[in-house]
C-alpha cells in the first residue's frame, strides 16, 4: 500500500525498451575464417560439444545426476553452449554480446574501483579501526545494533556482501565472543546492515536499470522507504530477540 501511494505522488514515465534487430543477412564471406563465423553448422557443432561436455561431467561419467559437479565454470559452459546453439552463427552471437554489454558497462567500470577501495580499506587498517570503535562502545545489548550500523556504513564503500564479510566478519565474531553475544545474532546484524544500505547504494540494481532504461534516482524514493521500514524492523528484532 505504501509503495502504491508513493507511486501515485511521484512523477514517472514508462521507458521505452530497446529491441535489438538481429540482421543475419550476410554477403559473400571473404576468408575461410569468415565462413566459419557465419556457418550455422559450425556453431551447432561447437555448441553441441560444449553441451555434451557439461552433461558428461555431471551426468554421464558419474552414472547419475551429480549436482555436486556443477560449479560456476560448468554453469558458464552450459550457458555458452545454449548461446551457440540458439544463435544462427557465431558472428550473430558476438553481435548480440556487443549490444548487451552496453547495459552492463556500469558494473564493469565500477566493480574494479570498489575492489580497489576494498584493498585500501583493508590494507590501511581503516576497517579494523572503524569496527573496533563500535566494539569499544558496545555492550551485550547494543553490540548487534552497532554492528548493523557499522556494516551499513562500510557497505557504502564495499558494496559486496562476500567482500565485506571477508574484511569485517572476523572482527565482528571476535568481538561477539568477548562480549558474550551469540554468533548467529552477530552475523545476522552484519547482514542486516549490509542489506539495508543497499537501498541507497544501487550497485546491485545496475543490470536491472540498464535493461529497463530507468535511472537510479527514479527508484531511490521506493528503496529509501524500504530502508526506513527495514531499519525499524531489524533494530527492533535485534533488541527483542
Amino acid at each position: 500500500l505504501a509503495m502504491y501511494l508513493l507511486a501515485r505522488r511521484l512523477p514517472a514515465t514508462v521507458p521505452s525498451l530497446r529491441t535489438m534487430q538481429l540482421n543475419h543477412k550476410i554477403g559473400k564471406p571473404e576468408s575461410p575464417a569468415d565462413r566459419l563465423d557465419f556457418s550455422r553448422i559450425f556453431s551447432l557443432l561447437i555448441g553441441s560439444a560444449f553441451l555434451f561436455m557439461f552433461l558428461y561431467v555431471f551426468w554421464i561419467r558419474p552414472g547419475k545426476v551429480d549436482i555436486s559437479k556443477i560449479n560456476p565454470n560448468m554453469i558458464n559452459l552450459f550457458l555458452l553452449a545454449l548461446c551457440l546453439l540458439l544463435h544462427n552463427h557465431i558472428r550473430g552471437f558476438i553481435r548480440a554480446v556487443d549490444h548487451a554489454i552496453r547495459d552492463s558497462s556500469g558494473i564493469m567500470i565500477q566493480f574494479p574501483l570498489y575492489a580497489g577501495i576494498l584493498g585500501i580499506m583493508t590494507g590501511s587498517g581503516l576497517i579494523d579501526l572503524f569496527s573496533d570503535f563500535f566494539v569499544r562502545h558496545s555492550t551485550e545489548t547494543t553490540f548487534p545494533i552497532y554492528t548493523l550500523f557499522s556494516a551499513g556504513i562500510v557497505n557504502f564503500f564495499v558494496p559486496s556482501g562476500g567482500g565485506q564479510w571477508a574484511v569485517q566478519g572476523g572482527i565482528v565474531l571476535q568481538a561477539a565472543n568477548e562480549l558474550g553475544v551469540d554468533q548467529p545474532k552477530a552475523i545476522m546484524a552484519l547482514c542486516y546492515g549490509d542489506q539495508l544500505t543497499n537501498m541507497l547504494q544501487p550497485f546491485w540494481a545496475l543490470p536491472l536499470l540498464g535493461i529497463t532504461g530507468l535511472k537510479a534516482r527514479e527508484i531511490l524514493p521506493y528503496t529509501m522507504f524500504l530502508l526506513l521500514a527495514g531499519l525499524v524492523i531489524f533494530t527492533t528484532g535485534l533488541l527483542l530477540f
